[in-house]
């Protein structure tokens, strides 16, 4: 990853159907680290998240709720910020598809430079429709007879719909990914979207009746339309940085350098939207990672499901920072992970009250005792020293390993206090042994300033009350206490 070069990530623009789950949390909470740590290379980053909001699932979400869709669609996006405000999500734009300044001009771009190339054309398209994804089945993708990922009923819709011809880039498409122009990560959904590629991508609805979703996007040229929800959202990673309305802006940040997804959109971000890109004549994006579900009861975590998580309340309950820690370390990187309070209290009470903040406040109470000073390497020095473990796990979006190598420093560093015992050789009369005890000492507290600088990207406000602490040579108060129920 370049240190010259400006940083564009994306997490997925979400529906503004309801309230953001833990599912979502834990996407923008492994984004946000790639972003703060991009930072710390001095980087200019742009960090974008946004709400997918021409959909049809929003209209009968803003029925059911007898709100007006404008006034649905603000209250829901509302509550999307008041989430990353909660969380520390250090994002640096929020698109709306609705946006009829910055979004719809790089829409409507796209769709008639996918026509210049020949490949949007009408037809008649009947299929097995899941209102929750907002995408077409095909028989033997479904479970039970249902949908894979919801497990609703779906439904059978016959349109008149513009396609896309995403067969056409079924070979060109397996090139980019096998040469690593296209990076899919990790290699198991690499694998998996070859092997899609192997049995041969089909064609795709691109469009629907504007009578289905009235405040979508009109096709151009025909009314009647309105773009399909991927066509429009996926192109927002494009217009939220100036595509179809500024070619300084998107020239600079454009291509993405990753798109953090979950593995339930992987065909979309792994097919459909390079495709576009290479129909379009556009750069692919250089990485699109892919994590797994958080599961509640066997199942994905879900709003149709009835199983999701309030993060908002966890946070109130435990803190963003504890909620930060479990997402990103006990949850596997690249593969679903289990969260519940009893779990996420455990770890709150086992690895931050009684690890890191009973480490934190012991070394900082023998630095205020003895008096101990010295000289710190910047953040940015620390961050980019060759070999950094934790640097280098994060450059390959591996934020369980990355946290693993901070909280081995913990280890070691209660052992080394346990077994050098440097409160004892500062009372020696020998000066030798003295000497010894101050250097110790002085190496505990680089320690812990280097523990401080590593956890900023996942746990921003326990490095900054750390930081500060160490300015002072002293803790006020526990970092974490105990939540013993």
């Amino acid at each position: 990853m370049s240190a010259s070069k400006p940083f564009y990530i994306t997490s997925p623009i979400f529906y503004p159907s309801a309230a953001l789950h833990v599912g979502h949390a834990y996407t923008m909470t492994v984004a946000d680290a790639v972003a703060r740590s991009q930072r710390l290379l001095g980087n200019e980053v742009h960090f974008l998240s946004g709400a997918d909001e021409n959909a049809g699932k929003v209209i009968k979400a803003a029925k059911a709720s007898e709100k007006s869709v404008p006034e649905f669609l603000d209250m829901i996006t509302e509550k999307f910020r008041h989430l990353f405000k909660a969380l520390d999500i250090s994002y640096d734009q929020f698109i709306r598809t609705t946006d009829k300044d910055t979004h719809w001009p790089g829409a409507i771009l796209m769709w008639e430079r996918l026509r210049e190339a020949g490949d949007i054309y009408r037809a008649k398209y009947a299929g097995l429709y899941c209102p929750q994804c907002e995408a077409f089945y095909t028989e033997k993708e479904l479970k039970d007879g249902k949908c894979p990922l919801h497990l609703i009923p779906l439904e059978q819709i016959e349109e008149e719909n513009y396609f896309f011809r995403l067969s056409k880039y079924t070979e060109p498409l397996k090139a980019k990914i096998e040469s690593g122009e296209l990076q899919i990560i990790p290699e198991t959904r690499k694998n998996e979207i070859l092997a899609l590629l192997e049995r041969g991508l089909e064609d795709v609805s691109f469009s629907r009746p504007a009578h289905a979703v009235p405040h979508g996007i009109p096709v151009p040229g025909d009314k009647k339309q309105v773009m399909y929800v991927w066509c429009d959202a996926l192109t927002s990673y494009l217009t939220a940085v100036g595509f179809g309305r500024d070619d300084a802006l998107a020239a600079k940040w454009w291509p993405a350098d990753a798109h953090i997804i979950g593995k339930d959109i992987l065909r979309f971000h792994a097919a459909i939207w390079p495709a576009m890109l290479l129909s379009a004549g556009l750069p692919l994006p250089k990485r699109v990672v892919t994590h797994g579900f958080i599961l509640s009861g066997g199942h994905k975590m879900g709003k149709s499901m009835g199983n999701a998580l309030d993060p908002v309340e966890l946070i109130d309950e435990f803190g963003a920072d504890a909620l930060r820690y479990y997402l990103l370390r006990k949850v596997p990187s690249f593969e679903d992970g289990v969260l519940n309070k009893e779990l996420l209290q455990d770890a709150y009470n086992g690895d931050l009250a009684n690890g890191l903040g009973n480490l934190v406040s012991r070394i900082l109470k023998l630095v205020e005792t003895y008096e101990v000073e010295t000289e710190f390497e910047t953040p940015k020095t620390l961050w980019t020293k060759n070999g950094n473990p934790v640097r280098l796990a994060l450059e390959e979006f591996d934020t369980r390993v990355a946290i693993d190598h901070i909280w081995g420093k913990i280890s070691t560093l209660d052992r080394q206090i346990q077994e050098s015992k440097p409160w004892e050789l500062l009372k020696s009369l020998d000066n030798h042994e003295k000497q010894k005890g101050f250097d110790t000492m002085v190496r505990l507290y680089k320690d812990l300033w280097w523990i401080a600088v590593m956890l900023e990207p996942f746990m921003p406000e326990t490095s900054k009350k750390i930081v500060q602490a160490i300015g002072k040579n002293k803790l006020d108060k526990a970092l974490f206490p105990r939540k013993d129920q």
